[in-house]
């Protein structure tokens, strides 16, 4: 529901048509079922066992000789439909959802510019203009408070700068043009001419200014070109399906090999190793010392130190340089390779969350909507960090994205095989009683001795 009022917020008071906003709505409900699958599970599991052991209903199963597992053996085929509905949801539903969610918010800020603007951030959406403001408030949210605006129209770097402390968006229906009404700012612009010289231009005057009320028109027509039900945006790792998935994984595996072996052949020309050859020594190393510089009077040994210097500083730049590109093409790649075992993983989790729940709530003999509630909350909250983790994990090469994407499956399934056993052997979570005992027996024998 958070997720679903938040896209409303967005949507809402911007002159956009109802139907528009209810398909939204309905393409951003789509896209949280996957998550309310798993949580609906642990929660009514944990409730309904609950329940037979608050009621002492359970304890009458029981003595008629019927074992837990016998009891939950409905439940678990339940479950387990469920969790195959839930794949299938992830596999078809989801991509499509979040296909046509995602497009449609984003034609959405295309059609109303100020939706795109982020606070804290310089912002690029609008052409010509890199706009950065603290904060945007107002019932339209179209107020803006310390503005910092550079106008890049001039396709000459940032020689116009604008600030104000206090800024408004305003844009008519129909009009091509939006509005900047600046208040309380100054005005500083470097004057300069493309063809002088890069010397004469730096001798070129400044000319600044303070203002009490500054408008800028910025032309937003390219912004209103595209329909909004417009499919832009199609390759996003959360709009394609498992196949799709894999199928982009491979083609981006082969951009990534190919990106690596020619970043190793520039390293390997620009080393000169290409003039290493193997060839038959025709030169009298008998006279040579061991040392290859002790064979250089002092001017050519500097000359050597100097070339070899030179040459390794210009790899390190150059390395240095392309490390950013390089994490970020292997981190583009294992989003889609953690998405593919995510949803599998996410799916299986149904049944794992299950096994949690089910001997959850035979321990534990609460029912409703109390007690349950916080536990499963909590449960989920845990799985959901822990998948997170996983993620970060993924996306920076620190595990391997099948890993990442099984980790909190994973470190949940023991806990619901402990659980289950416990459960099906009339045990509690942790046996108080005994561990006292236990205690008092150790203090007890250092006492003796």
């Amino acid at each position: 529901m958070q997720i679903i009022w938040v896209g409303f917020d967005e949507m809402s008071g911007k002159g956009i048509d109802v139907g528009f906003i209810l398909k939204f709505i309905g393409y951003t409900a789509l896209t949280v079922v996957p998550m309310a699958i798993p949580i609906g599970i642990l929660l009514s599991s944990i409730m309904a066992l609950g329940e037979f052991g608050e009621n002492y209903e359970f304890a009458a199963v029981k003595s008629a000789g019927i074992s837990l597992r016998r009891f939950i053996l409905p439940i678990m085929v339940l479950t387990v439909f469920l969790s195959g509905v839930n794949f299938l949801f992830l596999n078809y539903v989801f991509p499509h959802a979040t296909l046509k969610q995602k497009n449609m918010f984003n034609n959405v800020k295309k059609k109303q510019p100020a939706l795109a603007l982020i606070p804290g951030a310089f912002n690029t959406e609008i052409p010509g203009y890199t706009i950065k403001f603290d904060e945007k408030y107002g019932e339209d949210n179209n107020l803006l408070r310390n503005v910092q605006i550079a106008d890049l129209s001039s396709n000459f770097g940032k020689i116009k700068v604008i600030t104000a402390k206090e800024g408004e968006i305003t844009t008519e229906e129909g009009s091509k043009y939006m509005a900047l009404i600046l208040k309380d700012g100054n005005f500083y612009e470097e004057y300069s001419n493309k063809r002088d010289s890069k010397k004469d231009r730096q001798k070129m005057p400044a000319s600044k200014a303070t203002f009490e009320k500054y408008i800028i028109n910025i032309d937003i027509s390219s912004f209103s070109n595209e329909g909004l039900d417009d499919e832009k945006y199609k390759t996003h790792h959360q709009m394609l399906s498992l196949k799709q998935l894999k199928e982009q994984s491979d083609t981006l595996k082969i951009t990534y090999d190919t990106y690596q072996k020619n970043r190793a052949l520039s390293f390997f020309i620009a080393s000169g190793a290409q003039n290493l050859k193997v060839t038959t020594d025709t030169i009298n190393i008998s006279n040579l010392k061991f040392s290859i510089l002790d064979n250089f009077n002092l001017n050519e040994k500097i000359d050597v130190l100097d070339n070899a210097g030179q040459l390794i500083n210009r790899q390190v730049n150059s390395s240095n340089k392309s490390t950013k590109l390089f994490k970020n093409k292997r981190k583009y790649l294992n989003l889609y390779d953690h998405e593919f075992h995510n949803r599998i993983a996410f799916s299986f989790a149904c049944i794992v969350l299950f096994f949690i729940g089910a001997p959850l709530g035979s321990i534990i003999r609460k029912g409703g909507f109390g007690l349950p509630m916080v536990i499963a909350i909590v449960i989920f909250v845990v799985y959901f960090m822990i998948a997170q983790f996983g993620k970060n994990l993924a996306e920076e090469s620190a595990v391997s994205a099948s890993f990442g994407g099984w980790l909190s499956t994973l470190i949940l399934l023991p806990f619901g095989i402990i659980l289950t056993r416990r459960a099906a052997k009339d045990k509690g979570i942790f046996d108080i009683k005994n561990f006292f005992n236990s205690f008092y027996k150790k203090n007890r024998r250092k006492k003796t001795i």
